[in-house]
């Protein structure tokens, strides 16, 4: 991976101005060049260690093990979550563990990607079994890279409850970075690239106008409200009592504009024909497009999905711990 590759890093996959897009490409040369280049290819001093990332559910910690995967082609990518590495057989674990570490050394450079690693590596207590507490030491061997060398080997992991992890597991992710829920510009952009692919109405106004209401909304649930929205057409269709003919770009070819398509209107509206949608010829049908109703009264029916007391331990925990993103 060179400099160049790490540059473009990310920035075909993540909306640029949301929080995740500014951390990872402002850390991303200390975070990932350091671990996956060869020595020669940057400055010794600026050697970083694994990465530990803790967000509030839904700001896109899965997704950025996708677009590492992309991006990062010529590096072995390993996705691992609690399921792969459980195994009810004594001593099975610890040993899924110390093969995931050995693997990813013999096809350095490498990213092993840990999901969830709190089910993992929670705090030790009295009531912890005793597998646990041996995955838990494997985890923490592999990681130190006792007898073994870890160079070109970063692994990433991700948790949205970073307060219950194990305090020297802790110690083993140098940097510990807290990516915030989404500012208004990137939410902003969020229902943006929720509605390209989608016919709409929404000036830019709009879209301004929703990243403004949405505070406390996560990239999910912007996800989820966008979706609620772009079933007012479908309903308008099903619900009509009357339709009209319009002219448009024909569903066939956006090219060609055709004169005899139907849409749904109000009974009084000029041109008006009383009938359902069940007789209309499907491909004579034209949904209306999206517009700001439909987009406010979806915005009304959702609230975010992130608990405001989860949110003030992960600031505390980054107070405390980390950095922010």
């Amino acid at each position: 991976m060179t400099q160049g590759d790490i540059s473009q890093l990310f920035s075909t996959h993540l909306v640029k101005g949301s929080a995740s897009f500014v951390s990872l490409t402002s850390c991303s040369k200390v975070l990932i060049l350091t671990k996956l280049t060869d020595e020669s290819d940057y400055d010794a001093g600026e050697t970083s260690g694994n990465v530990l990332r803790s967000t509030p559910p839904g700001t896109g910690k899965s997704f950025l093990a996708k677009a590492v995967a992309t991006e990062a082609n010529n590096s072995t990518f390993f996705s691992i979550s609690s399921s792969d590495l459980m195994s009810k057989w004594l001593g099975e674990s610890e040993k899924l563990v110390k093969n995931l570490f050995q693997m990813a050394r013999e096809n350095r450079p490498s990213i092993i990607f840990i999901d969830e690693i709190d089910s993992l590596c929670g705090s030790r207590g009295e009531n912890e079994s005793e597998s646990a507490r041996r995955i838990k030491t494997e985890f923490l061997v592999q990681m130190q890279g006792v007898g073994s060398n870890n160079e070109q080997v970063l692994v990433l992991a991700a948790t949205n409850i970073p307060w219950v992890l194990d305090f020297a597991i802790r110690r083993r992710f140098e940097k510990r970075i807290y990516i915030p829920l989404p500012e208004t510009g990137a939410r902003t952009n969020m229902f943006k690239l929720n509605l390209v692919s989608t016919r709409h109405r929404l000036t830019d106004s709009d879209l301004c106008e929703l990243g403004r209401r949405s505070e406390g909304y996560s990239g999910a649930d912007i996800s989820i409200l966008v979706r609620d929205a772009l079933m007012a057409p479908v309903r308008k269709v099903q619900t009509a009592t009357h339709f009209k003919r319009v002219s448009a770009p024909s569903p066939h070819d956006e090219n060609i504009t055709v004169h005899d398509l139907l849409t749904p209107c109000s009974p009084g509206d000029k041109g008006a024909i009383e009938m359902d949608w069940m007789n209309v010829p499907s491909d004579k049908l034209l949904e209306p497009y999206v517009d700001m109703t439909d987009m406010l009264a979806a915005l009304s029916r959702s609230k975010p999905t992130v608990n405001q007391d989860d949110l003030k331990k992960l600031i505390k925990f980054t107070d405390d711990f980390g950095q922010e993103g």
